[in-house]
């Protein structure tokens, strides 16, 4: 063994010593129930200090690697990483729109999309020129019904955005068939969902992108931020890629051989009559949305442990599902999508007409107690101010989503929460109840 072999092996055994001494167990009233958070061990940490020390910083081998081993699980043709789920959505969006697409979307079309979002499900419509136009959810599965999604199609429908919201598949079989109907496209923001099935096909493989977000609070984490986006179209992925680096004309990969590229002709284009180096061609209007080899690094060994933490998320679920049924006259429960297997992000809860309390009440009681709570995203987002001067349509009413933004809350199911901890969520959501 050399000595920089010898340097890594100390610097590996040093990472599982300082893991092993971190561990430490849940004190009641003191260690906080997080609603969710990055679950890692030596594993991860050893792999990007790996990176690291390797000397390759932008996107590489574990790049390649994860983007591979990604798109195998999902079942699709290619993912393309990305420093975020937000980023994913732009680009994703961006795409469809982009000139290199022949019958792309044109700016001022429609989207049909839920008005109980996230912003940056939202806000890529805005960016992209188009217009949303934002539907009431569902109370429980907290998605479009695709019945009223039908009707809200007219001839400047040219794009579905639908969050699987909390992990809840939308109804895909039904939102497919008239996307197919219709010519229109589809845009699947998974960030919450990245496993969850509807039919026994993964979601982010159904339409023409899936988009997923690598945060710590989401199902597996590349070291802190992340996302990647899925497609099975291959012209879509060239684009996306394109549009995630810069815009750039060349499409080469990290290791590229050839001096003359990936196209043989590097030096064989013109810009206005001047040969230029095609690595600095640009085709799209793009951005730098890249991910680093350390995140795709840690990725690779989050991504062996996916079906693990996503046991751990349906038990806790369950769990949590089991205990608020004795309390269904004061909540909402949340219920799954029909022919759905939900890999859930979160246990959410929306508190009954009537009830002797309101969500501020509890979520102040949870969060004194260390337990903690989040609302539902935006809630009805054209109500937040940064939406004041937006260009939007309302279809229908958002009575829902209104309901949503007032009394809808949820708490954590990760894998860092276990029965001890649930138990303590129990005991708290008892002993405020009682003062009722």
């Amino acid at each position: 063994m050399n000595e920089s072999s010898e340097i890594r092996r100390k610097m590996h055994e040093l990472i599982k010593k300082f893991i092993r001494g971190r561990k430490k167990g849940f004190r009641p009233r003191e260690t906080k129930v997080r609603y969710s958070g990055g679950v890692y061990d030596e594993r991860e940490l050893v792999a990007s200090v790996d990176a690291l020390l390797d000397g390759w910083f932008g996107e590489g081998k574990n790049a390649e690697k994860f983007e591979r081993e990604l798109a195998g699980y999902l079942g699709v043709k290619e993912c393309i990483l990305t420093n975020s789920g937000s980023s994913a959505n732009l680009v994703a969006i961006s795409s469809l729109v982009s000139q290199q697409l022949d019958g792309r979307i044109e700016r001022g079309s429609e989207v049909l999309t839920p008005a109980t979002t996230f912003p940056t499900t939202f806000n890529p419509i805005i960016q992209c020129g188009l217009i949303p136009v934002v539907l009431d959810v569902e109370l429980g599965t907290y998605n479009i019904n695709a019945e009223v999604l039908r009707d809200a199609v007219n001839e400047k429908t040219k794009l579905i955005m639908l969050p699987h919201m909390l992990g809840n598949p939308n109804e895909m079989d039904a939102v497919m068939e008239l996307a197919e109907e219709r010519g229109i496209h589809v845009v699947e923001d998974s960030c919450d969902a990245l496993g969850s099935k509807y039919r026994g096909k993964k979601v982010g493989s159904f339409g023409d992108f899936g988009t997923f977000s690598f945060y710590p609070a989401h199902h597996i984490t590349t070291c802190g931020e992340g996302g990647a986006i899925s497609t099975k179209n291959l012209k879509l992925a060239r684009i996306a890629r394109c549009i995630r680096s810069w815009g750039r004309a060349c499409y080469c990969k990290w290791n590229e051989k050839n001096p003359n590229g990936a196209c043989g002709m590097r030096f064989e284009f013109k810009l206005d009559g001047i040969p230029y180096d095609h690595k600095y061609m640009y085709i799209d209007i793009g951005y730098n949305l890249k991910m680093t080899e350390v995140q795709a690094a840690f990725g690779v060994e989050q991504l062996k442990k996916l079906e693990e933490f996503i046991k751990i998320r349906k038990r806790n679920f369950k769990k949590l599902l089991a205990f608020f049924s004795d309390y269904e006259e004061y909540f909402i429960l949340p219920e799954a999508t029909p022919n759905s297997d939900p890999a859930w992000f979160a246990f959410p809860l929306t508190i009954r007409d009537g009830v002797p309390f309101d969500r501020n009440s509890i979520t102040k009681w949870l969060e004194r107690n260390r337990i903690e709570t989040r609302l539902m995203f935006a809630g009805n987002i054209i109500k937040q101010p940064a939406y004041k001067n937006v260009r939007y349509k309302v279809f229908g009413k958002l009575n829902n989503s209104d309901k949503i933004m007032r009394d809808t809350f949820f708490i954590g199911v990760y894998p860092g929460i276990d029965d001890e901890m649930l138990n303590y969520v129990f005991e708290k959501v008892e002993e405020f109840l009682r003062r009722m």
